[in-house]
C-alpha cells in the first residue's frame, strides 16, 4: 500500500492538460497541483475534479510580493485550498531590489493567514530566495514561520546551480521542506531538459528515502516540463506520464 501522497501538475501535459483528468485516475493517480480556482470558481472546479476521482493536494497562487497588498491579494489562494482540502499553496517568489527585511515580514504575514487555514506555503526552488540550500536556510530562518516553507525541486536545484547533487541539497535544507517539486534533469546549468523519470540524473529513491526518515510523506508533485526542441504527441505526452509514475514504483518509492 502507497505511503506517500504522489500527485501531478497539470502542467506536465502541456498542451494536452484535458486528458490527464481521465489519464492519472487510469495509472492511479488521484492527487493534482492546479492554479488556484477564483473565488466564484471554486465550487465547480471541485465538482470537475470529484467527477474524475481527483481531489487537489496543492494550489498555485502568484504572489505579489513588491505590493503593500502582498498578504490580501495572496489570500483568496488560501481560502481557495481550505475549500478545496489541498495542504500547500505553491508559490515563487523573487526579492529584486527589494528590503530583504520587508520580504520577509510580508511572507511572515503570509504564514500567519495560512497558519490561521492549516495551510503551508511552499517556496519553489528559484533565486533569489530558494536558489539553493544556503540561499534558501538564510530565506527561511529570515521568514521564520513554520506555515512558509521550501517546496524542493529535485531538478531546479540543477538547473539554477553549478555543481550539486539534489540528495545533498536535499538534506542541507530537509528541515525547511514542507512539499516537493519531484522532476529529472540532465543536471546541466540552465538546460532545459527535464524527461521521463530515471532519464536523468536524480536519485528518486534516496531522495524518498531521505524524506520518509523525516516523517514527510507528501504532497510530492510530478512536474515533467520536457526537453527543449521536442514537439510531442498527446500519445507520448501520457506515455512520459505513466513512465515517470512506473519508475518510481519500480525502484521503491511507495507511491
Amino acid at each position: 500500500m502507497a505511503t506517500n501522497l504522489l500527485s501531478c501538475n497539470l502542467a506536465s501535459y502541456g498542451k494536452f492538460r484535458d486528458v490527464a483528468y481521465d489519464h492519472l485516475p487510469s495509472i492511479g493517480i488521484s492527487h493534482v497541483e492546479v492554479p488556484a480556482p477564483e473565488p466564484g470558481q471554486i465550487d465547480s472546479f471541485q465538482a470537475k475534479l470529484s467527477q474524475h476521482g481527483l481531489a487537489a493536494s496543492s494550489l498555485i497562487q502568484r504572489i505579489e510580493i513588491e505590493s503593500e497588498n502582498a498578504v490580501d491579494s495572496f489570500t483568496p489562494g488560501l481560502v481557495a485550498a481550505e475549500a478545496m482540502g489541498a495542504q500547500i499553496v505553491f508559490t515563487s517568489v523573487k526579492a529584486g531590489d527589494l528590503d530583504r527585511q520587508l520580504v520577509y515580514d510580508r511572507l511572515h504575514a503570509i504564514g500567519d493567514e495560512a497558519g490561521k487555514r492549516g495551510i503551508t506555503v511552499g517556496m519553489e526552488t528559484h533565486p533569489d530566495l530558494i536558489t539553493n540550500a544556503e540561499v534558501a536556510i538564510e530565506t527561511m530562518r529570515g521568514v521564520n514561520h513554520p506555515n512558509v516553507r521550501v517546496n524542493y525541486d529535485t531538478a531546479n536545484i540543477h538547473y539554477y546551480n553549478h555543481n550539486v547533487d539534489s540528495v545533498d541539497q536535499l538534506g542541507k535544507v530537509i528541515d525547511y521542506v514542507g512539499s516537493m517539486h519531484l522532476k529529472d534533469t540532465n543536471g546541466e546549468f540552465e538546460t532545459w531538459f527535464f524527461p521521463t523519470f530515471g532519464q536523468g540524473v536524480v536519485d528518486f529513491k534516496a531522495v524518498f528515502d531521505l524524506l520518509s526518515a523525516q516523517d514527510f510523506h507528501g504532497p510530492y508533485a510530478m512536474e515533467i516540463e520536457g526537453c527543449s526542441g521536442e514537439d510531442f504527441n498527446e500519445e507520448e505526452t501520457c506515455k512520459r506520464v505513466a513512465d515517470s509514475v512506473a519508475h518510481l514504483r519500480d525502484i521503491g518509492c511507495d507511491v
